[in-house]
């Protein structure tokens, strides 16, 4: 895992490829980026349950993008935002550890600095994903500017859901 890695947590049995059955040589992992978002949730779930059909890995990444302007802010604004990114971090970890036993599949959860739509697409390459599974965005704002789910669909290296 590159330099931005903050977090690596693996949840549920060790991961081992399903056999090998005509036909059926699915998704071998799966990524599910994640904020915190209602529908970054539904994606997460989507995405379990796809890994869980096809044996697959799954690996939820929740990449932390502080904005510049808190990064310029004095100190108590800055711990204001890391305690932002540790509670959606924690929400999503307890999300995941409520879910594992259920699902019965590997889980790896990692948490990341900097930029989405860099830490979604380095992480699916490290992890060697099949495919990106991603909320649609809720923010009115990005129908002008394109969204991360737009952005990784344009970049064409996997295939990627977008759930509503």
């Amino acid at each position: 895992m590159g330099p931005s890695v903050m977090t690596v947590e693996d949840f549920g049995p060790a991961w081992q490829p399903g056999r090998f059955e005509l036909g059926t040589d699915g998704p071998r992992a799966i990524l599910a980026g994640v904020d915190g978002s209602r529908t970054a949730m539904r994606a997460a779930a989507f995405a379990a349950g796809l890994a869980r059909r096809q044996t697959s890995r799954l690996v939820v990444v929740y990449v932390a993008s502080p904005s510049v302007w808190a990064a310029l802010s004095p100190a108590p604004a800055g711990e204001a935002v890391q305690q932002v990114i540790d509670s959606i971090a924690d929400e999503v970890r307890s999300s995941i550890q409520e879910r594992s036993e259920e699902l019965g599949v590997p889980i790896r959860f990692l948490v990341r600095a900097g930029d989405p739509f860099d830490g979604i697409k380095r992480s699916a390459t490290e992890v060697q994903a099949d495919m990106v599974v991603v909320g649609a965005s809720e923010s009115a704002g990005h129908r002008l500017i394109g969204s991360l789910a737009s952005r990784l669909v344009r970049s064409g290296l996997w295939p990627v859901t977008v759930v509503p």
